[in-house]
């Protein structure tokens, strides 16, 4: 969970906390009148191609796994992945990755070793990296980078940039199974931020690491550019997410007790606004009354 933090009133000692999750990217810029910091937020590529239909074998898969089985998969496989990654960003970086490397759980946060399949699967890129060096001039553009399309308001993180024999290559490392149709939406619009930033992309393309089936563990695939596609994709977003904002909050930056500062608050439901169904009120009986016969 991210956050910003902007002073709102220096004499009451107010700030608003904005929090914010993987599915936003906020930008600083300057207010011209004020030159006070002010932000802006995006929404991440992933969260937008998320709402693109997966395909038919990720719905058989989802029938066979069940909900929340396949919820489970997936958070596993964000972890696995955020692990992997950072260990091949070190490795391009000239550091020594090491077996009981160590890595923050995206999740948890809490520190933990490679698992023997995240190491494998960050052997396998290095295999298919000095494979790639053998017969090609490679350099190392860029990874773990993020670009921004103010034209279509997006922002994302390129995994590797790569000039291969002199053409610029967006690499994007998976350590699933399978390619989703999403993966070309991501990249599409990975590569259409940074043409638009003057950085002009000859290929986008996927490299599985830890791949089950072939002999090398790796397998290395190019896709076809579909910007097009991805905007379909947002404006599936948009129609089911025109109301999702960030979280904004005024706190005190600090507390004293017996001298808190009035802020504004967010609406909470308290016991007196839910409405109670009302029940009619009990009557008392009347006495029965015997009338006598004349």
């Amino acid at each position: 969970m991210e956050k910003q933090v902007r002073i709102v009133d220096e004499k009451k000692g107010t700030v608003q906390v904005t929090t914010y999750d993987e599915r936003w990217y906020a930008k600083q810029d300057e207010d011209p009148k004020t030159k006070l910091p002010i932000y802006s937020y995006v929404p991440s590529v992933t969260w937008v191609v998320s709402k693109y239909p997966k395909g038919t074998e990720f719905y058989k898969w989802l029938a066979k796994m069940g909900w929340d089985e396949s919820q489970a998969i997936k958070e596993a496989a964000g972890s696995k992945g955020s692990a992997i990654h950072k260990a091949i960003e070190e490795l391009l970086a000239g550091e020594t990755v090491k077996m009981d490397g160590e890595y923050a759980d995206v999740k948890t946060g809490d520190i933990r070793p490679l698992t023997v399949e995240e190491y494998y699967a960050v052997m396998t890129f290095a295999d298919w990296y000095e494979d790639l060096c053998s017969k090609h001039v490679v350099e190392v553009v860029s990874s773990e980078i993020t670009v921004w399309n103010d034209e279509d308001n997006y922002a994302g993180t390129v995994d590797i940039i790569l000039r291969i024999d002199g053409r610029l290559i967006i690499v994007d490392i998976k350590s699933g199974q399978h390619i989703w149709p999403e993966y070309i939406l991501q990249q599409s619009a990975y590569k259409r931020a940074l043409d638009l930033a003057g950085t002009e992309i000859a290929q986008i393309a996927i490299l599985q690491v830890g791949f089950k089936r072939n002999k090398r563990g790796w397998k290395y695939t190019t896709l076809e550019y579909d910007y097009e596609l991805f905007l379909a994709a947002k404006k599936i977003w948009q129609h089911e997410c025109s109301n999702v904002t960030v979280h904004q909050r005024d706190y005190p930056v600090e507390l004293t007790l017996g001298e808190l500062p009035t802020i504004a608050m967010e609406a909470e439901i308290s016991a007196e606004d839910v409405p109670v169904a009302e029940t009619p009120e009990e009557k008392p009986k009347k006495k029965a009354t015997k009338t006598k016969k004349k």
